[in-house]
């Protein structure tokens, strides 16, 4: 088959393959411009306003996404509109990039390892809206009977003492796994995630190297005794992984 020629050195065969690096440029511009909904807008790293001087491409228009489950409606980008965000942190230098150090118990500070984001204040749902983590004992789940059950168990922070004891296990009804653990300490119940927590068969002990047991009484509360948001689950998850660098000064400390 002879090329078919338009004009010049002009074919079919060539005005395709330009057609598709415009097209795929176009897509590349496109994808870029939406990422500006999420993470963005962007904000000068020392005085912290908005300026999009930085951005290759001006932001796109304003688009409204309907939220599932009756959860409203929610518009991107709003340049101007942030939700107010306290931390208990300064700067240790007015230059760009420099760290933040917490100013007051650095587990809830919200810097660095036990930073947060502002989630919604709304639980996660299954597919039948329904919250989709929930105390095992209001689903119709049940643990393994060859797997150790938690429940009754001592449970032990990074310094060995005794924090409390496992009264409940609150399970994820989609992934079908154990999510977080309801720990009464005698004065409230915490809840700790379940993947900083070690299980002991022999000893029946649970424990949570993550805190000293003291710290457990700090812990974030939640609002419902059989529901949890995401903006819990947020500050719950930043407490306990912030304490493997903050529950202990030395372990702010280099290893050398």
């Amino acid at each position: 088959m002879h090329n078919v020629v338009i004009a010049g050195n002009i074919d079919i065969a060539m005005l395709a393959l330009w057609a598709f690096f415009i097209f795929f440029i176009a897509l590349v511009i496109y994808l870029h411009r939406e990422s500006y909904r999420e993470g963005y807008p962007l904000e000068d790293p020392v005085s912290g306003r908005y300026s999009d001087a930085n951005s290759l491409f001006p932001l796109p228009d304003p688009k409204t996404f309907n939220l599932p489950n009756g959860g409203g409606s929610v518009t991107v980008p709003q340049p101007n509109r942030r939700e107010p965000v306290e931390i208990a942190a300064k700067r240790m230098d007015r230059s760009p990039g420099s760290p933040y150090v917490p100013t007051g118990n650095p587990l809830i500070d919200g810097v660095g390892p036990a930073a947060w984001a502002e989630r919604a204040k709304v639980p996660d749902v299954d597919l039948h809206g329904a919250p989709r983590i929930a105390p095992l004992a209001s689903t119709d789940l049940w643990l393994e009977s060859r797997d150790p059950d938690p429940r009754g168990m001592t449970v032990t922070g990074a310094d060995g003492a005794v924090a409390g004891t496992v009264s409940e296990v609150w399970v994820d009804r989609m992934e079908r796994m154990v999510r977080y653990l309801a720990i009464d300490t005698g004065k409230r119940t915490v809840i700790a995630p379940m993947t900083v927590a070690v299980i002991h068969r022999a000893t029946k002990t649970v424990e949570i190297s993550a805190i000293l047991a003291s710290q457990f009484a700090d812990a974030p509360k939640i609002a419902k005794a059989d529901v949890i948001t995401l903006y819990e689950e947020e500050r719950v998850q930043a407490y306990f992984g912030g304490g493997y660098l903050y529950a202990t000064p030395e372990r702010q400390e280099s290893c050398i």
